[in-house]
């Protein structure tokens, strides 16, 4: 646990650590085609809320070009949940994907629903949060998200990027 420099016996979170961590994100996803562009989306994103914000992951896996953008989305959410867990602030983060079998057409369709169920339960939890702590974690998210504009903005590559030969 980081402790504040204010008040040494009083557990906080380091601020400093947010840059350290996005810039370490964004590191490991520079070389991925069009990944580091979503950096920006997510910084919008941040005022739909954290139930969308987490969700937005599972609509880009969902689809077979995005899939490498939602893993980058699910590890800010990830990150976020570790960060937080230093200011002693509980982010769900439940594993929403389901391990039942797929072999067959019933077998898929429990397969979606329990997954559906998941998904659910986990938006209910984040809902459910205390709204000081949905407040803190808002206010964090919007500032790591800063940190990975930023340093998406020093680090991309033309593989990272949409650039165009002229």
């Amino acid at each position: 646990m980081t402790l504040t420099h204010d008040n040494p016996s009083k557990p906080g979170w380091n601020p400093y650590s947010l840059d350290h961590d996005a810039q370490e994100l964004v590191i490991q996803n520079r070389d991925k085609e069009n990944v580091l562009n979503e950096s920006h989306k997510m910084r919008m994103a941040v005022s739909y809320g954290l139930e969308r914000f987490w969700g937005e992951h599972l609509r880009l896996l969902s689809e077979r070009t995005s899939q490498e953008k939602g893993r980058y989305w699910k590890s800010v959410w990830d990150k976020l949940a570790t960060i937080l867990e230093t200011a002693e602030i509980k982010l769900p983060n439940d594993k929403v994907t389901s391990n039942l079998p797929d072999r067959t057409k019933d077998e898929k369709k429990k397969k979606q629903e329990d997954e559906s169920r998941k998904i659910q339960a986990m938006a209910a939890r984040i809902w459910q949060m205390p709204i000081e702590d949905q407040r803190v974690a808002l206010m964090v998210l919007t500032q790591f998200c800063d940190a990975l504009v930023w340093w998406t903005q020093r680090y991309k590559t033309r593989n990272s990027n949409s650039f165009q030969e002229d």
